[in-house]
């Protein structure tokens, strides 16, 4: 509510939207009555409140044909320890593991959150004596290092480019009759997907994904982690797509044919209370579908059709 308070009174989109859906911020008595805002408009306006000019802006991909969303930050020492904390509630210290990032679409790019998280994460392992780093697409060193590390590991990657190194494995007949080079190359290593085709290729389910890379890589699950540019923090899922998030993050899903109307649990679009945003806005409606379970678990169904809808149209002018 503290947070409700100072954004409502300093953020002016957060402010100008709660005016022009008549809530007075001073009337709004629980945490269940605090409205969320449209995510679109990190689209189109300054979504910021800190006391002074960002030391970063961080930035979505656009590849829907659209300008990127800008998350200015106002300080990323903030950011890093977040996702730090974060990171440690799933996994434990990322001293203890090597992180393999291969996030070619991020790489090629500035103000990507993800890369900013990945690096901070290699280099706490780095720092402690384990290996890592970013690849492009130099498949075959990536595959030699992970072999050649024995130690705990963690393959990062973008949804689109597992689903190509999972594919030239398959081609050079790796897995297909030769499992135990491939186990030998994965072992002590969690796949993690971070969601996303990035217009590289076609959009499919989660489970059909999960099938593909678990056979390629002869890997039980298929690990995912949940955030975006619009926020500092992550939810992960350690299988099955169910998804947990650390307790300053919480998720609601909304009515699709009211976004005004928010459920505890249920199918519906996912809003995301993340307070570690402090400085931006910390009551986000996303674009996404999803269900809540009753424990505070997700999991997520896709995204909301014409996504633009009504309640952000009162600001994008």
């Amino acid at each position: 509510m503290e947070v409700f308070r100072r954004q409502a009174a300093e953020c002016k989109p957060y402010r100008e939207y709660l005016g022009l859906i008549g809530v007075d911020a001073a009337g709004v008595g629980s945490v269940d009555g605090i409205p969320f805002l449209p995510i679109e408009l990190f689209k189109t306006h300054r979504v910021y409140c800190g006391a002074g000019e960002p030391e970063a802006v961080f930035t979505s991909s656009a590849t829907g044909g659209e300008g990127p969303s800008r998350h200015y930050v106002a300080r990323l020492a903030d950011y890093d320890r977040t996702y730090t904390r974060g990171f440690e509630m799933f996994y434990g210290p990322a001293s203890r593991m090597s992180i393999y990032a291969l996030l070619p679409s991020y790489l090629e790019r500035e103000g990507s959150s993800l890369v900013r998280m990945a690096d901070g994460l290699i280099r706490q392992g780095r720092a402690a004596g384990r290996g890592g780093g970013f690849y492009l697409h130099d498949h075959g060193k990536l595959l030699a290092n992970l072999a050649a590390d024995s130690g705990p590991k963690i393959l990062l990657g973008v949804s689109y480019a597992l689903l190509d190194l999972a594919e030239e494995l398959r081609s050079a007949r790796h897995c297909k009759g030769n499992e135990p080079e491939v186990i030998q190359t994965f072992r002590n290593t969690i796949v993690m997907e971070t969601g996303g085709m990035k217009g590289r290729r076609e959009e499919m389910p989660k489970e059909r994904m999960h099938a593909i890379l678990s056979k390629a890589f002869c890997v039980a699950q298929i690990h995912s982690e949940y955030g975006m540019a619009e926020l500092m923090s992550q939810a992960y899922s350690s299988g099955s797509g169910v998804f947990r998030s650390p307790p300053w993050m919480r998720i609601m899903v909304r009515n699709l044919a009211d976004p005004f109307e928010v459920r505890t649990e249920g199918r519906g679009g996912v809003n995301i209370t993340d307070l570690a945003n402090l400085d931006s806005c910390a009551f986000i409606q996303t674009q996404d579908v999803g269900r809540l379970a009753p424990d505070g678990s997700f999991t997520l169904d896709g995204r909301v059709a014409r996504s633009d809808i009504r309640g952000c149209n009162l600001l994008v002018q």
